[in-house]
């Protein structure tokens, strides 16, 4: 195993499409609920523990080699929000390109195959995690942290906040993350044995409705 390889899958330089996404930051910025380094670690730390988790979870089921179709069935369940189900979607065909070129795989063109306009972003990540030679613990490590980065890094767009203070906010948020990521790698280890419909499902109604409105709008930096 290389874990060399999990940095350049949690490069934000890695071409997976996420800069084009703020994580519901966008629509945050506009109700209101983010306006500064103080309500942006409120909001990161409640999408960590919410969708983040559930992403986690999948990624790190993914790695492990958990059937990648039922996942993104279980993906499906745990997003009501069809913007949202489009957004992951449109990652993942885009994370799929990136990973293909990076740690070519059977299973990643198996998946590719299988879901020709895209599977769930955490499904596509935890394929090419393992393609990558990496396991569950480093798939749920960086979805986790994507979960919680891609909002920091929008807000500095959105607020012109000072990129230090988005930066100390994950900084905070990092024993957090170490939690988040064993809990994902620990409900994999479960899935495996007794089946998809054991990972976790904790909803975030603020993301799934201001996803919807946001999808709305004439105008708009971020694509969700």
């Amino acid at each position: 195993m290389s874990r060399a390889a999990l940095l350049v899958l949690a490069d934000g330089r890695f071409p997976a499409g996420g800069h084009a996404h703020s994580g519901g930051a966008e629509a945050a910025v506009k109700a209101g609920r983010i306006t500064g380094a103080a309500n942006l670690e409120d909001f990161c730390r409640g999408r960590l523990h919410t969708t983040g988790l559930v992403s986690a979870a999948l990624a790190a089921s993914a790695a492990l080699g958990v059937d990648p179709v039922a996942l993104d069935s279980a993906a499906d369940a745990r997003t009501p929000s069809p913007a949202l189900r489009g957004a992951a979607r449109r990652l993942g065909r885009q994370l799929m390109r990136a990973a293909r070129v990076a740690w070519p795989s059977g299973e990643l063109d198996a998946l590719a195959a299988e879901f020709p306009k895209g599977a769930h972003q955490p499904v596509v990540l935890g394929v090419a995690a393992r393609g990558a030679g990496l396991g569950p613990e480093d798939a749920a490590y960086c979805s986790a942290y994507e979960s919680v980065s891609g909002p920091a890094t929008a807000t500095v767009r959105l607020l012109s906040l000072d990129p230090f203070d988005a930066t100390a906010v994950l900084a905070r948020l990092a024993p957090e993350l170490d939690l988040v990521a064993h809990q994902a790698a620990e409900a994999a280890r479960r899935a495996a044995v007794e089946g998809v419909d054991t990972l976790p499902a904790r909803g975030a109604p603020l993301l799934e409705i201001g996803a919807e409105a946001h999808a709305a709008w004439a105008v708009r930096l971020f694509a969700s």
